[in-house]
């Protein structure tokens, strides 16, 4: 019988390289500080090689390219929704495209590059926007979306389009029916209107700072690399941003998640204000100067879930030996209940989810946002009759969780009880309206006041009598 790897990295003499090589290639500094969460990753994939222990597995790494892309698939996490993150999105339709679409009117072409896209709903999301946007102007333009990610597994998934129910969670059924297709119980696939726009490739965001990243990512309109660079160190962060910006045609948008702005960042591009939006143009274009926007930007609370970096089969890369990696920081608190169920559901793992989901409330039975995650779980899982009743138990807790009566009137408007339903949405319009329009909603993952009442009229009308 063969030797079984240790269960944690310290009695492994091998983990310290290990752990030194994954950074190294991916950039992936969100390990720095995680021995025990990158160890388990490894750990995971050293008994599916079975072997023995970390400087067998170091060897193999040495000579296999296809052990090192199932060992990325397995340390990159994707929290991937349609329209995460809703003031983004808002940004995008109103003001990012629109203005792009005209400013390149008279060569009817836009280059866009959806960097780190997990399995593809960021990608797919902005295809949906476009099409809207462009309508019977669509087949005289020439689009290039491109979605790239570390991650060959996730690709895989985005080339499929194919989706269950909690990557839709925010969209109400009239739009989910309007860009899906039941393709078998539970699982929805993009229609091919929408799925045609967009290609996927593996690409390494470190590539571009080793020249070896294909020449062809140049000359973009928008690049969206959201909560991505929040797993990287700061040296790196600083040169990919200024890499990014290097590839944006004059008048191009950068769009970054909610936590990563940096002020350094000016020195190369434009911070344009947009509501709950990270922006950025480039700044040696005068066509670049902001518009002026509606309200300030605020900063929106960091994403619970980790997103995955795009890839590059090639050598590996070496952080500057000069800079130095800082050692490793007191290992963190262990990850909430709350942001545990959430990341096993954004993972596509519903029923661990919903296990996670029920033991956190066997020892918090009274946490509304408990509850309100225990429905929109039993509506992804298929089960209204559940779901209905833990948004009620959240509103029991909490009359006023605003996106518990939003999605408590979506499922039973969904389930034909119209009526119902259409009192539980009046009851979230009553609260959001009772809100300034730019107040993030809690649990509505970045959906404002202003955005869910613009949301949620069209459907009270819709559900009329």
């Amino acid at each position: 019988m063969s030797a079984v790897a240790p269960a944690r990295p310290d009695p492994d003499p091998a983990f310290a390289a290990l752990k030194a090589r994954v950074i190294a290639r991916t950039g992936h500094h969100y390990y720095a500080d995680k021995d025990d969460l990158l160890w388990e990753r490894l750990h995971k994939r050293i008994r599916a090689c079975g072997l023995a222990d970390g400087a067998g597995y170091l060897a193999l790494l040495d000579r296999s390219e296809a052990e090192w892309t199932a060992l990325e698939a397995e340390i990159t996490i994707g929290e991937t929704f349609f329209f995460r993150y809703a003031e983004q999105f808002a940004a995008l339709r109103e003001t990012i495209l629109p203005e792009r679409i005209a400013a390149r009117a008279c060569e009817r072409r836009l280059r866009i590059w959806s960097a780190g896209c997990s399995t593809g709903a960021e990608t797919y999301s902005v295809a949906i926007l476009l099409r809207d946007l462009l309508g019977e102007r669509l087949p005289d333009w020439r689009i290039s979306l491109t979605g790239t990610d570390i991650n060959h597994a996730v690709l895989a998934a985005a080339r499929r389009a194919e989706y269950g129910a909690w990557a839709m969670r925010t969209l109400p059924a009239q739009e989910r029916a309007r860009y899906f297709r039941e393709a078998r119980p539970g699982v929805f696939a993009l229609r091919p209107e929408f799925r045609s726009l967009a290609r996927f490739e593996a690409q390494n965001l470190m590539s571009l700072l080793d020249g070896t990243a294909s020449l062809s990512l140049t000359d973009y309109d928008l690049i969206l690399c959201r909560n991505v660079l929040i797993y990287f160190h700061a040296d790196v962060v600083q040169a990919v941003v200024r890499a990014l910006a290097a590839r944006l045609r004059p008048g191009g948008w950068l769009l970054l998640g909610h936590a990563e702005p940096n002020p350094a960042f000016a020195a190369f591009l434009h911070p344009v204000s947009l509501p709950g939006t990270a922006a950025y143009r480039r700044l040696d274009d005068e066509a670049a100067a902001p518009p002026e926007p509606p309200v300030a930007w605020e900063p929106l609370p960091l994403p619970e879930a980790p997103v995955p970096v795009p890839p590059r089969p090639a050598p590996p890369v070496r952080l500057p030996a000069a800079r130095p990696l800082p050692a490793p920081a007191p290992s963190p608190e262990p990850a909430s209940p709350l942001a545990a169920l959430r990341a096993l559901a954004d993972a596509g793992d519903l029923d661990g989810g919903w296990d996670a989901c029920r033991e956190a409330l066997r020892a918090a039975p009274t946490d509304p946002r408990l509850r309100f995650y225990e429905g929109l779980l039993a509506r992804a899982r298929g089960r209204p009759e559940e779901a209905e009743r833990a948004f009620r138990g959240a509103l029991y807790l909490d009359k006023g969780f605003v996106m518990a009566h939003y999605h408590l009137g979506l499922t039973l408007i969904a389930a034909g009880r119209t009526e119902a339903g259409r009192r539980a949405l009046v009851n979230a319009l009553r609260l959001a309206d009772g809100l300034p329009g730019g107040t993030v909603l809690p649990e509505g993952d970045g959906l404002t006041a202003g955005l869910l009442r613009d949301t949620a009229r069209p459907l009270l009308d819709a559900a009329a009598p």
